[in-house]
């Protein structure tokens, strides 16, 4: 049995980006008669916003996306990361690190594209991870001694070859604020949940050997990753609040039938040869992951009003 998952994170109103990554998950999953699971990734507490906890299930259902389990919230799965890293602990393969708030908040959440900065130069891999009982009253994060796991083969992309050890180095698994970190809940999350399957947008491509690493030490089965081409605005940019409202509740405010945004992404991923309103479902007998394109697809304003969506900044 196939296993995926849609694991939206609710610091933000959905958009057409996500939208975009939903459709294409869903339909690779029902046309492979695979189970989907909506996990709700509400772990960034300082960025989650409860207004889209409520939301993400309405933006799903409006776009007639279904699901078979869920949803499941990760802040209700602590104690299923606090015995992941306490083996970490164990294997010695994480450290106590204090460096700056700025430096490990910068490194704890999902990491993209533009957020990758400059490699860890490595101030605490001297530590053990017993040293943290020395650190009492200093905050502390937890680092992922990185290695290079070597190439992957991607779904969509083909071979891969990203090393973690050149793309931020040692990683944060655990925060400061005493929650864990993006890459070590999905790592645990997909494994435990039997997910077969994870498709994503290509912006989390440096998070896929870092989470192999993960998957390696904690002995636990790797899915297979697919990475996506994302939306992106005229600039070149990810689809972001600069490039104006593309929040899917704007679409509905508008009076834009779920049909049209579905009809825009369809064509979008080649599935139909022009804009013109169609279903999810319909959507089954058409997908094909060869006609989707390989670079982002870019959303102009001339592109929105083909729908009949009325751009606001």
């Amino acid at each position: 049995m196939t296993v995926t998952r849609l694991a939206p994170s609710p610091t933000g109103a959905q958009h057409l980006g996500n939208a975009r990554t939903f459709l294409i998950t869903w339909l690779a999953a029902r046309t492979q008669n695979s189970t989907i699971i909506l996990r709700i990734e509400d772990i960034d507490s300082p960025r989650v916003k409860p207004e889209s906890v409520t939301s993400l299930a309405v933006d799903l259902e409006w776009l007639g996306l279904d699901w078979d389990v869920g949803p499941i919230r990760q802040t209700e799965r602590l104690a299923r990361y606090q015995d992941a890293l306490a083996q970490l602990q164990q294997q010695e393969r994480v450290y106590p690190c204090t460096c700056s708030r700025s430096d490990i908040a910068h490194a704890a959440s999902a990491p993209h594209w533009e957020h990758e900065g400059p490699v860890y130069p490595g101030n605490c891999a001297n530590r053990r991870a017993s040293d943290a009982a020395s650190l009492t009253g200093r905050p502390f994060a937890w680092r992922f001694r990185a290695s290079d796991p070597g190439p992957f083969c991607d779904g969509f992309m083909g071979q891969v070859h990203l090393n973690p050890c050149e793309i931020g180095g040692d990683f944060v698994v655990w925060k400061s604020a005493d929650t864990p970190a993006y890459q070590l809940a999905v790592v645990v999350d997909d494994a435990e949940m039997g997910v077969t399957h994870v498709i994503r947008g290509d912006d989390l491509l440096p998070s896929t050997p870092r989470q192999i690493l993960l998957y390696q030490a904690l002995v636990l089965p790797q899915p297979q990753f697919a990475h996506v081409p994302l939306v992106i605005g005229a600039d070149g940019r990810r689809l972001a609040k600069r490039h104006g409202d593309t929040r899917l509740s704007a679409f509905r405010e508008q009076g834009i039938a779920a049909e049209r945004v579905v009809g825009l992404l369809a064509w979008s991923c080649g599935w139909i040869d022009r804009i013109e309103p169609i279903s999810a479902r319909d959507l089954l007998r058409l997908f094909q992951w060869a006609t989707i394109p390989k670079q982002p697809f870019v959303v102009s304003p001339d592109v929105l009003a083909a729908i009949g969506f009325r751009l606001n900044s």
